[in-house]
């Protein structure tokens, strides 16, 4: 049921259809005669129980005005727009409706939107003074030297902090703990995570062990810079992951990192047991992404279809 009308004030209302006096008619009823209101109504009608509509004398109605050629034929291209996608141009079927753009331009552009905003948040990472790479090594069966940490700063690619991480429940893991709580404290962190490594480099595992509760320290498990899964934190991995491109299946418009890595779509920064060494290369990661040096995917949307940006400038 539509939304209720309300009655106009000092019009005679009129309950059924059949009260309605001969010449009365409703500006729908004037439309359909070719006709519009040529004054102000002079009674309303009640319809679907809850709305009245205003009833208009036909003695006082007017012809409507023809269109003109110019406003035909500008009436026929507005229709005729609406079946053709402003990014290529095909004519489809029915109409695209709202922003007028195929199915395959608009998967295009989703893709690279995601695209653009990792340039954009990698910009804006390169030119924070602030921003770090945070990187880790906890495997807890991992031999003590290949345990560590590592913060990097993004701008200038210099190692901030480097050090052991030391073994759960330890002096020297409280002592890394107290050193990144003061390191990262008003910094913003950029981790490595998600499907580039081992999850023993998620930063929240230096806090606790692999599927099990917090550690005996008692530290809160979502420190900022602890984050699990990158909740907080941006990650090398997904700003890297919607610059490149690359994607799942062919209908999905999410960038993501492959799933099986091989030589057609090498690791972009190095990944070893020197952490330091590991950070800087991603930093240098996200200076080209910044600058548009970083490949994408050869099978990237936009570069398939040809159009390497959005909707061109002046599309209407």
């Amino acid at each position: 049921m539509p939304s209720s009308v309300p009655p106009l004030p000092g019009l005679t209302r009129y309950t059924r259809w059949d009260q309605v006096p001969e010449g009365l008619h409703t500006k729908t009823q004037l439309h359909q005669q070719g006709l519009k209101p040529g004054s102000a109504p002079v009674g309303q009608v009640l319809y679907h129980g809850n709305s009245y509509a205003p009833l208009f004398e036909v003695t006082a109605a007017v012809a409507k005005p023809e269109c003109s050629p110019a406003q035909r034929a500008a009436l026929d291209r507005a229709r005729k727009l609406q079946y053709l996608c402003r990014r290529c141009g095909v004519c489809e079927e029915k109409p695209l409706g709202r922003g007028r753009f195929c199915a395959p331009c608009r998967y295009a552009m989703t893709l690279w939107e995601q695209h653009h905003q990792a340039q954009v948040l990698a910009r804006e990472l390169v030119a924070d003074p602030a921003a770090v790479l945070l990187v880790v090594d906890v495997e807890p069966d991992s031999l003590p030297e290949a345990q560590g940490v590592a913060v990097v700063s993004v701008r200038d690619r210099q190692v901030l902090y480097a050090a052991p991480a030391g073994e759960y429940g330890s002096a020297e893991r409280g002592a890394v703990l107290d050193r990144l709580d003061a390191l990262l404290a008003a910094r913003r962190v950029v981790e490595e995570p998600d499907f580039m490594g081992p999850h023993s480099r998620y930063p929240h595992a230096l806090l606790r062990l692999p599927n099990s509760g917090p550690v005996v320290s008692g530290r809160d498990p979502l420190h900022p810079w602890a984050a699990p899964h990158s909740a907080a934190n941006d990650s090398v991995t997904r700003i890297w992951a919607g610059w490149y491109g690359w994607t799942d299946h062919h209908s999905s418009t999410t960038a993501c990192a492959p799933w099986e890595w091989s030589g057609d779509i090498p690791m972009p920064w190095s990944r070893s047991l020197d952490l330091a060494a590991d950070g800087r290369s991603m930093a240098g990661l996200l200076h080209r992404i910044a600058d548009g040096t970083e490949p994408v995917w050869e099978r990237a949307a936009w570069t398939l279809d040809g159009h390497g940006v959005g909707v061109p400038e002046g599309s209407a």
